[in-house]
């Protein structure tokens, strides 16, 4: 029994040997473990740190490339900003040199003109000193050899003189009233050339058919309603007339009013991009776009009076001004001519010396008419000046608009002003255009009219309508009746027909004698 104490007790202790021997190798195992784990985690550590130093370097140098590119844009920008100011300083020396070249040619042609005048006041002064010494010898002369008075002898040299003087001084004034003609001439072509350089504008004319594009043509029976009282709604709120017809895709709004039919444009617009088409929907969109409308006039007339550079004018006037935007002649924009007119003035002022501001402002209201003929009675020059005075515009304004059709006589020269700029504005190419079967018929009234006077063989219209020659029998008609017969067919075209710009009348009379020798 000892013995197998002692045996379980040696088994025992054998045990907890191999027991904390296991332990040992375990915890060395643990180790070993742990340091490879730790040396792993180590080394992915550095392996993240070195993937987030490269990263942080290529986005740093990203980062350097992007703020490389947009300095260079910045750059190239400012170079770009530079060249054009260069352009634009280029631009405005050779400006500058142009107007310093003409100021140098005006005043060499004054200095010309007056060195001219002193010449002729020295050659007046010569003349007449010589005169004085003729009538002096010649006095005393009619004293020693006849017997008679001083007032006598007087009267007789006097009218010697003047029968021989008479014939050169007609000469001299022929001369010089012909060389005053020329000079005028001249330089109103040269002033007209000035400005009409100076202002260019584009120049192309409008359609007044108005067109409503639609999503389907399933809209059209949308538009016209239930037995038409969509359409008739929409008629009697905008007073144009809808014309929806088999064309595919769009619909017509016609109608004499300009500013009506824009409107009926817009509300129609607005319904179709609503959906929701019945009569009050119609009268609630038609009201709300005649509002818009009414705003967006008086925007496009401060737009028109800023840029003409015409400051002050009165609230009405500009409505006014904004409804000449509806407003074409001859399919010509009235508002875009106006403001042409009024640059023209303003330069044609300016080079004779005038007021440029008082030109632009007559310019721009020449045809302000226009905007209220329908609602007053008259034409548009008595309207326009009518309008212009009750709203405080000054005399020169008011008479520009009255007189620009050559109505009456011109009081002060901005009426003359505005008149050639209307004439220069309606007559460039491409700035009005009228049909095919208007052109026609007018040239044939203007063709009719002529040879509806006596004495008329032929008569053709040519240059577009802008000439009519008129060919006359030369056995009915003598030089003076051919002279009357032209005036009374011109004064017969103004009275009678309605034309764009000016009409030249020519009347031909040739007489032919023909003979044959045998």
């Amino acid at each position: 029994m000892f013995g197998n104490i002692v045996g379980c007790l040696l088994a025992l202790l054998a045990g907890i040997g191999c027991g904390w021997g296991a332990a040992q190798y375990l915890a060395r195992v643990r180790a070993q473990t742990a340091r490879g784990l730790a040396e792993e985690i180590l080394a992915s550590a550095r392996r993240e740190a070195e993937n987030i130093r490269k990263e942080a370097d290529l986005g740093s140098k990203e980062e350097s490339l992007r703020r490389r590119e947009a300095l260079d844009v910045e750059v190239e920008e400012a170079r770009r900003d530079l060249r054009d100011q260069q352009k634009r300083l280029e631009k405005r020396g050779d400006l500058l040199d142009q107007k310093l070249d003409m100021i140098n040619k005006r005043e060499r042609e004054f200095e010309s003109v007056q060195r001219y005048l002193t010449e002729q006041q020295e050659d007046l002064n010569r003349r007449g000193q010589e005169v004085k010494q003729i009538l002096s010898e010649q006095r005393e002369v009619l004293h020693r050899t006849s017997q008679l008075g001083p007032d006598e002898a007087r009267a007789m040299l006097l009218k010697r003189l003047e029968d021989d003087l008479r014939h050169e001084v007609g000469g001299l004034i022929l001369k010089h009233d012909q060389l005053l003609k020329d000079t005028c001439q001249h330089k109103a072509r040269e002033i007209l050339a000035t400005a009409i350089q100076r202002y260019a504008a584009s120049h192309t004319a409008e359609t007044t058919v108005s067109t409503v594009d639609i999503p389907t043509d399933d809209m059209k029976g949308r538009i016209i309603g239930r037995e038409g009282r969509n359409i008739r709604a929409f008629e009697k709120a905008t007073g144009v007339d809808v014309i929806v017809d088999d064309t595919p895709g769009i619909v017509i709004v016609t109608g004499f009013d300009n500013v009506r039919r824009e409107i009926a444009k817009i509300a129609l617009e607005k319904l179709i991009q609503d959906g929701r088409i019945h009569p009050t929907r119609i009268e609630e969109i038609v009201k709300e776009t005649q509002e818009e409308m009414e705003q967006h006039i008086r925007r496009v007339g401060h737009a028109a009076a800023q840029e003409a550079n015409v400051p002050g004018l009165h609230e009405k006037l500009l409505d006014l001004l904004g409804r000449l935007k509806f407003r074409t002649s001859y399919s010509q924009n009235v508002l875009q001519h106006s403001l042409e007119v009024a640059y023209l003035t303003g330069l044609l002022a300016e080079e004779l010396g005038l007021n440029g501001a008082l030109g632009r402002r007559c310019g721009l209201l020449h045809d302000i008419g226009k905007a209220a003929d329908h609602e007053m009675e008259g034409g548009h020059p008595v309207i326009g000046a009518e309008l212009t005075k009750r709203y405080g515009e000054v005399r020169e304004v008011v008479h520009a608009a009255l007189g620009h059709h050559d109505d009456l006589r011109p009081e002060n020269p901005y009426t003359v002003l505005v008149a050639a700029a209307d004439a220069i504005s309606a007559s460039r190419p491409g700035a009005r255009r009228e049909t095919l079967e208007k052109y026609v018929r007018r040239l044939e009234e203007l063709e009719a009219l002529a040879c509806g006077f006596p004495g008329v063989e032929q008569a053709y219209a040519i240059q577009a309508g802008r000439e009519i020659r008129v060919i006359a029998d030369s056995q009915r008609l003598n030089d003076e009746e051919s002279a009357k017969l032209c005036r009374d067919i011109a004064r017969a075209v103004q009275d009678q027909l309605t034309y764009p710009g000016e009409v030249k009348v020519t009347v031909l009379r040739e007489s032919r004698s023909v003979e044959f020798a045998r």
